[in-house]
């Protein structure tokens, strides 16, 4: 075999590895969608604020320690104690659940029946107000999140691949275990869509809010479950990303990389969700492989939203959306 088409396996296996961390951000996305018919512009947002409450419970930072300190004159920083990272994880959940409640009590019940671009103008501003809200309880600077995951790179499939092809593939073991993380998290959250009582339930309230209520449905029941399991998401999402890259707040940008796969693989689909971000991770790292050198490099930036952009003209429900057909 030559030498490019072995590099080209390893960007292939690097690509997939990306393309599950993509996934995990769009599958937020999926949930809110399903239950409300709106696109959440602040699931990413949400990532970056469960990361940020992370890393402050597990190094004991006293929350709004900056404006405390602005206003009576003092020097408080942390608490002198550091939290286990599984403890901090199950605190930061149920900070994302008190999060869910505080939205529905404060946003959404106020917008039932709404036309899905006022809900979706209620999330931009969610978006900006939890990332100022975020700035001022943990503060702005750079963060290191780390949960006892291992990172670097996998010497066993060096080892492995070194024997097969003579050349040893990098592939980081923080990569390999957020896509088993992902398998079990698309498998639990599609049993729960398809066979429980909750998961029909949230599909009868995106179809149609009024409805949902007049066969005994609790939409605000619904809607805290559901923005619940999408902060757990975003945690899930935010500890990888963060993990891989720190936490800062460009960390809520990963919710613009959604876009592509949410577009490619259906709004309404939680395997869709996986398998576009799998196209798009496999596409951009191959396509900055094989033609990126030719034309300049720097694809990565824009290939996801041309080939976003090819399925909105040719297939505008995505991969696993149902074709819509309006009859007049």
């Amino acid at each position: 075999m030559t030498d490019q088409f072995i590099y080209s396996i390893e960007v292939l296996l690097n690509g997939l590895m990306t393309g599950v961390m993509y996934s995990l951000v769009a599958l937020g996305f999926v949930l809110i969608f399903k239950a409300s018919g709106v696109f959440n512009y602040a699931q990413g947002v949400m990532a970056l604020f469960a990361a940020l409450t992370l890393v402050g419970i597990q190094q004991g930072q006293v929350p709004f320690a900056h404006l405390i300190n602005a206003i009576f004159g003092t020097h408080v920083e942390e608490f002198g104690w550091t939290v286990p990272s599984l403890l901090a994880i199950l605190l930061t959940a149920a900070v994302m659940v008190l999060l869910a409640i505080l939205i529905e009590k404060l946003v959404l019940q106020h917008l039932v029946g709404q036309e899905p671009i006022i809900l979706f103008m209620a999330t931009i501003g969610l978006a900006y107000f939890l990332e100022g809200f975020g700035d001022v309880m943990w503060g702005a600077d750079i963060k290191t999140l780390d949960v006892g995951l291992p990172q670097g790179i996998s010497e066993s499939i060096e080892s492995v691949t070194n024997e097969w092809f003579g050349y040893g593939f990098f592939i980081d073991r923080l990569d390999i275990w957020a896509t088993f993380i992902a398998i079990l998290l698309v498998a639990a959250l599609v049993a729960f869509s398809q066979y429980t009582k909750q998961g029909r339930a949230m599909r009868a309230v995106a179809d149609d809010h009024q409805a949902a209520l007049s066969v005994g449905i609790s939409l605000r029941y619904i809607w805290v479950m559901v923005w619940s399991i999408a902060g757990f998401v975003a945690l899930v999402a935010g500890i990888m990303w963060g993990t891989k890259s720190g936490v800062q707040f460009s960390l809520s940008l990963i919710a613009l990389k959604a876009l592509p796969v949410l577009m490619l693989g259906s709004f309404t689909s939680i395997p869709g969700a996986i398998v576009g971000g799998l196209i798009i991770g496999v596409g951009e790292k191959l396509f900055e492989f094989w033609i990126g050198p030719l034309i300049g490099g720097a694809t990565e930036n824009w290939f996801a939203y041309v080939l976003a952009l090819i399925f909105l003209v040719f297939r505008p429900q995505g991969l696993f959306g149902e074709k819509i057909i309006e009859r007049v």
